[in-house]
């Protein structure tokens, strides 16, 4: 393998960004304050003393609208390339692909809408 400076660039680029991201999290363990115990291991509010524990039980409509956000999230990231690339496309078929990948992407949100997903329980008490 013949050795070129583009290798060069991509080897200095990579140290690079690994500098870059680990940098800081060797560099704040390196230089952060020892100090164990006292107030250290309580959670933090806005200077007020903390009332219950730090750790609380979130309702699982939040996971579900994470996971819903995340699959629609990746859908409409593919379509950005596809749509920047259409002009150049000939023909029908690009075009019907992209109209059959958004009606499955709408029949999703028909069928979750059916189902209730997007409707919020209320909690009586």
């Amino acid at each position: 393998m013949v050795f070129s400076w583009l290798h060069l660039a991509i080897i200095l680029f990579l140290l690079g960004g690994l500098l870059f991201a680990g940098g800081p999290l060797i560099l704040s363990y390196l230089v952060a304050p020892r100090a164990r115990g006292g107030d250290m291991g309580m959670p933090y509010e806005c200077g007020m003393r903390p009332h219950g524990g730090a750790w609380t039980s979130f309702g699982i409509n939040y996971y579900v609208y994470a996971l819903l956000f995340l699959a629609f999230d990746v859908d409409v990231l593919y379509l950005f390339p596809v749509a920047s690339v259409y002009r150049a496309t000939e023909g029908w078929l690009p075009f019907l692909e992209m109209v059959i990948f958004l009606a499955v992407l709408a029949l999703a949100i028909i069928y979750f809408w059916a189902k209730g997903v997007f409707s919020w329980p209320r909690k009586i008490s």
